[in-house]
């Protein structure tokens, strides 16, 4: 306690000098340090604030290539988007075209089956199976066939429609993503240091946007191009297709129905030509029915007339077989006579059996004359229904093309 309270103990100059020294060595080693570690920071702050700035510019640049990318796609599937809207009106259109060429086939088959039917109603000799009705029967098939592939394009149209409008969906969902990422990169793009609401958080962002690779991203936005080229492609050719079906398959129709119309008129004026050559018959055999009449009167007036030259023959030769004796003779008068009756009975025997003929004749002329008429009407009914029944349901019938 009275060391600590003595008076301290006094230190040699060498030793206050030393110390000095030794201050001032050490404060010029800290200055020293402070300014290097000074020096430091400022080129830390400098490479920080160049590096930074190299960062957000890159950043941006990126930013901006990226939204330029987008763009472009975005603009590339818009493209095929609008055309794949403008091909399903198209195909829509072309739709209602083979669904109005189908439904215009209803009439001309009606009217087809309605002539086949009708002309069944044909009798006697013209129930036939004449060239009208094989055209009839070929004009049957074609629609038939026609109406078949109609169908068959339809639902090709249908599948076409079904296909189109899956590519539309996904090109427009691409669409919407692209729009969506678009707008989220230019926000990004428009953020400065100043601006407010900035992310303060410290999340861990490293597993964003590792899904997929932009080399994958673009091949995504070729593949839905290229399958909207492929499918709009495939609806040009099916377009193409269904013109020239149209086309043809109206030719074909119009062909066959200006076959069966030429069948018809070749056939009516047959019918016609025919009932006329029957009606002509019909006339002579009248005529000649008429002049077998009158020749049946002759004949039953010369049997009449040779009736009295008969019997004052046969009377004289009663009477002069009552002769006398000797007077009984045989002489030229007695000759005569005798020639007379027998020549007499065999003009009356031969006008008698020519009147049996002609009366049979007349007969038959008769049931000739039934059998034309008949023949007649049979016509007439065959006319009736080809050129009025069949010419009025075949009238209307308009082949179109569609």
């Amino acid at each position: 306690m009275s060391r600590l309270m003595g008076s301290p103990d006094k230190f040699l100059p060498s030793e206050w000098k030393h110390a000095n020294q030794v201050h001032f060595r050490s404060s010029e080693a800290e200055r020293s340090l402070s300014q290097r570690l000074t020096a430091e920071c400022q080129r830390l702050v400098e490479e920080s604030d160049k590096s930074t700035k190299h960062m957000q510019q890159d950043a941006q640049k990126k930013l901006e290539q990226r939204i330029q990318d987008i763009k472009f796609w975005r603009q590339e599937l818009d493209q095929k988007f609008q055309e794949m809207v403008q091909e399903i009106e198209t195909l829509i259109i072309f739709k209602s075209r083979v669904e109005r060429a189908l439904e215009s086939c209803s009439e001309p088959f009606q009217v087809t089956l309605q002539c086949l039917t009708v002309r069944q109603k044909r009798v006697a000799i013209d129930l036939v199976h004449d060239e009208v009705e094989e055209e009839l029967l070929k004009e049957k098939e074609v629609i038939e066939g026609v109406m078949v592939l109609l169908q068959r394009t339809l639902e090709q149209i249908n599948e076409q429609i079904r296909l189109i409008r899956s590519v539309k969906y996904y090109l427009e969902k691409d669409l919407q993503d692209k729009f969506q990422a678009e707008h989220i990169d230019d926000f990004c793009a428009l953020l400065t240091n100043a601006s407010p609401g900035l992310n303060k958080g410290n999340s861990d962002f490293s597993s964003v946007g590792t899904a997929v690779t932009p080399e994958e991203w673009e091949s995504l936005c070729i593949l839905n191009i290229s399958k909207a080229e492929k499918e709009k492609n495939n609806s040009l050719s099916l377009r193409a297709l269904v013109d020239s079906l149209l086309e043809q398959t109206a030719a074909d129709m119009r062909r066959q129905y200006e076959a069966t119309g030429r069948a018809f008129e070749l056939r009516i004026e047959e019918t016609k030509t025919a009932k006329t050559q029957l009606e002509n018959q019909l006339n002579e055999l009248l005529a000649e029915t008429a002049n077998q009449e009158k020749n049946l009167e002759s004949l039953r007036v010369a049997i009449a007339e040779k009736d009295a030259p008969f019997k004052v023959a046969q009377t004289r030769l009663s009477s002069r077989s009552q002769r006398p004796n000797v007077e009984l003779c045989h002489d030229p008068a007695q000759i005569r006579l005798l020639e007379e009756v027998k020549e007499l009975a065999n003009h009356i025997e031969r006008l008698t059996e020519a009147l049996k003929l002609s009366e049979m004749e007349l007969k038959a002329l008769a049931r000739r004359q039934l059998s034309l008429e008949e023949e007649i009407q049979v016509k007439t009914n065959s006319l009736y229904i080809d050129e009025v029944i069949c010419h009025q349901l075949r009238q209307p019938v308009v082949i179109h093309n569609f």
